[in-house]
């Protein structure tokens, strides 16, 4: 199938040069840009989407833009990726995701901390539920935890919430 005439392979290096191609494509070849050429580059994108499309349009190829960088300089910090693109990460999913991420961990990390602190090591069911809490749930857990005297009341508010 891959040698019959329905087939037709693309390759992203061989497209040609970012500023001669439409926008989507442009971002999808920042990939297989030269490390060097790539800071430039994408902010000549970035500079580029912000004049020809519309906020939501823009939004999109600012996000793969930023996302490539991110994962193309995975050793540079937030800030020397922001100074590099001249933007702000922190409008971006990318970096709510982090964000988000790390929220979710503390909230765990305080809420076992506190559980082992009320009643000693808990069972590693226990451990497995409060892991897998999402964060608001961890949240009400965090609150509800000054309330309980036992283990067993722990159980049945853990039991109450998830089923």
């Amino acid at each position: 199938m891959l040698n019959s005439e329905q087939v037709h392979r693309v390759y992203l290096d061989e497209l040609g040069d970012i500023c001669s191609l439409p926008l989507w494509v442009a971002a999808m070849v920042l990939t297989t840009v030269k490390e060097e050429e790539v800071p430039q580059q994408a902010r000549y994108l970035l500079s580029r989407t912000r004049t020809e499309l519309s906020l939501s349009g823009s939004r999109a190829i600012i996000e793969i833009v930023t996302t490539i960088m991110t994962y193309r300089f995975e050793q540079l910090s937030r800030v020397e990726i922001e100074a590099m693109l001249d933007i702000t990460l922190k409008e971006t999913r990318v970096y709510r995701e982090i964000k988000e991420e790390g929220r979710q961990q503390e909230a765990v990390n305080f809420v076992t901390r506190l559980l082992s602190k009320r009643f000693g090591e808990l069972p590693q069911e226990l451990r497995s539920l409060v892991l897998g809490l999402p964060l608001p749930i961890l949240e009400e857990l965090g609150e509800a935890l000054l309330d309980f005297t036992s283990m067993a009341d722990l159980q049945a508010w853990l039991e109450a919430r998830i089923n």
